[in-house]
This record gives C-alpha cells, sequence and structure tokens, in this order.
C-alpha cells in the first residue's frame, strides 16, 4: 500500500486532497499544473449493475464529491439536468466535466439509434454548461463475452463498411458538438467494438484529428491489451480527456485465462480498483502527461468497490494528488 493511500484510510479531507499548508504557505508543486481533476460518479451509483448497492441521491454524491475535493464530475444515474444540475454544481464550486454517450452498433457500423443519442448526450451537455462530450460504442453482445480477450484471432469486429459509417457518425456529431462549444472524444471500452489498441489505431485513422479527439480511459485501454504510455506518446495532442482507473491483477488474469466471462462479471470481481493497487504504472503516465503538458481532465473512476464510494474516491484522490507531487520533482525522462 502507498503511503498516499493510507493516508486517504485516515479520512482526514486535508490528507485527501492536500490542501494541508497554512495561510500564506505557498502551495506544494504539482506536475500536470493546467489539468482540473474530476470524478466519476458511477463509483455510487452503478450504471451497468444496478442492483449492486441502493441508490444515493444526487445531492449527496455531489457533496461527497465537492467533499474530496475534485473540481468536477461527470453526469450520474440519478442526476438532474439542464439548469436544475447546472446550479446544484455551482453551488459546490464543481463544473460538469463531461456527458457520456454509448452509442448502439452492430457489425456495420452505428444503428439508426445511434445518431438521435448522440445528440441527446450533446444536448444534455449544453443545456448544463459541460464541457466535453465523451462518446462510446454500447455493449455488442459478441464482444462482451470476450472482454478483455479481444485480442484473439477470430474475435467478431466491424466491417469496413461499419468502420465508414462509425468515422462518419463521429465527425458529424463532433460537428455538431464544436458548433456549440463543446470537444468529441472517443472512449475505447471493453465488451464495444472498439477495444483494443488496433482498433483505436483504425478509428484514429479513419477520422478527422480536428474533430474527433480521444478520451483515453487507461483501465479500459490496459484491459483490452494497449500499454496506455504508449498511447500517450503516439497520439499526443490527440489526447483531450483522460479517465483514470487501475486494474486489479488477480483479476486481470482471471479474465485473460477465461475464468470470468463478459464485462459485467469482471465488475463484479472488481476488476477496477483503486489508484496505486493494481498494475498500472501512474508515474509513467503522469510522466507522459506531463511532456506534453496536458491541460486537460483527469478523471477518477473506478466502477465497483469493495469499500465504501467515498474512500475509494478518496483514496484516488490522495494517490494522484502524491503522484503529482512526486512527479514536479523528476528530471524530464525519469523512471518513475
Amino acid at each position: 500500500m502507498t503511503a498516499a493511500v493510507a493516508a486517504a484510510g485516515a479520512g482526514s479531507p486535508a490528507a485527501v486532497t492536500g490542501s494541508g499548508p497554512t495561510a500564506g504557505t505557498p502551495a506544494p508543486a504539482r506536475a500536470l499544473p493546467h489539468a482540473s481533476i474530476g470524478a466519476v460518479p458511477i463509483l455510487w451509483n452503478n450504471a451497468d449493475l444496478p442492483d449492486l448497492a441502493p441508490l444515493v441521491p444526487a445531492e449527496e454524491v455531489l457533496d461527497e464529491i465537492a467533499r474530496l475535493g475534485f473540481q468536477g464530475t461527470q453526469t450520474g444515474v440519478g442526476f438532474p439536468e439542464g439548469p436544475v444540475l447546472a446550479e446544484l454544481l455551482a453551488q459546490r464550486r464543481l463544473r460538469l466535466a463531461e456527458v457520456y454517450a454509448a452509442l448502439p452498433c452492430t457489425p456495420d457500423g452505428p444503428t439508426d439509434a445511434a445518431l438521435g443519442e448522440g445528440r441527446a448526450r450533446l444536448a444534455q451537455l449544453h443545456r448544463a454548461g459541460g464541457e466535453v462530450l465523451i462518446v462510446a460504442l454500447a455493449f455488442a453482445p459478441e464482444r462482451h463475452a470476450v472482454a478483455g480477450r479481444a485480442t484473439a484471432p477470430g474475435t467478431p469486429g466491424l466491417t469496413d463498411a461499419g468502420w465508414r459509417a462509425l468515422s462518419g457518425l463521429l465527425e458529424a456529431l463532433a460537428r455538431e458538438a464544436r458548433s456549440l462549444g463543446h470537444p468529441l472524444a472517443f472512449h475505447v471500452h471493453a465488451g464495444t467494438y472498439v477495444e483494443t489498441a488496433a482498433e483505436l489505431d483504425r478509428l484514429a485513422a479513419q477520422t478527422d484529428p480536428s474533430l474527433v479527439g480521444l478520451c483515453l480511459d487507461v483501465g479500459h485501454y490496459t484491459l483490452g491489451g494497449g500499454d496506455p504510455v504508449e498511447a500517450i506518446q503516439r497520439y499526443g495532442e490527440r489526447i483531450v480527456h483522460v479517465h483514470l482507473k487501475d486494474v486489479d491483477r488477480e483479476v486481470l488474469e482471471r479474465i485473460r485465462d477465461d475464468r470470468i466471462v463478459g464485462f459485467l462479471e469482471a465488475l463484479r470481481a472488481r476488476i477496477f480498483t483503486e489508484l496505486g493497487a493494481g498494475v498500472l504504472d501512474l508515474p509513467a503516465i503522469v510522466d507522459a502527461l506531463a511532456e506534453r503538458d496536458y491541460a486537460g481532465w483527469l478523471m477518477i473512476e473506478q466502477d465497483t468497490t469493495w469499500r465504501s464510494p467515498s474512500e475509494s474516491a478518496a483514496i484516488g484522490r490522495a494517490v494522484l494528488e502524491h503522484e503529482l507531487r512526486l512527479a514536479a520533482g523528476r528530471p524530464a525522462g525519469a523512471d518513475g
């Protein structure tokens, strides 16, 4: 357990947020000084597995996110929309970092309902004064079953026509988002037709980089067999949004050798864990982002937890803060 994890377990706001210096004392230097740190509220109310725990009211979730020192949030289950949500956020000095859209898709590309779904989520973002539209594909049954093993030969994938249709839809939606002042960022996701590094690479090659940005979810990218540090170096400025989540080593091994089948079962086994507790090389990720002076959102996300949601969120926030301070003291190019 890292020192930051131990500090977060103590539960004090100062330990979690790094807000300890007394008045008049300069704040400690940290890497990525222009980045914002947010939380994804799926920790409290899980959109994929609603049976995990009773629903937590939106205002309580936002109170916790603010108390733990986050600057913003994604929308969540049970959240209001439009000016009501904007007011709740403003009361807590929070920003709406993102709205997430999952587009239905078959091997031949997005379905007829996909563009409407994307537009609905874009409108939700805009009405509440939000910032980034995050777009992923929805679960596909034949890909859900092989989540975490999608690099295997014979894995079902998009047809050439499907890739063209997906690229065209993303560019069209990105133009609409840009006209409203919002960037669009595509998010790889386990159990969908864009999970692996090769699939993201094809999508990036077939879409206009000035329109379609990338949301690097380091946990999903790792689960899909990719190296997040290599992705940051490869895609550079095209990465406009980051989801930070760690991956439990033992659960990952069970997925790889077919003892866990399906992404939802992996979530029940807590495939994603607190930052600093899994296989993720967080120091190397922070250094890679710092090399390009990343200034977007760092969204701490953990879909399911064995702890209480606030405890896991506190650990993630503390570990990230600790790592940002360590990274500020490392010379450029130093190993983490």
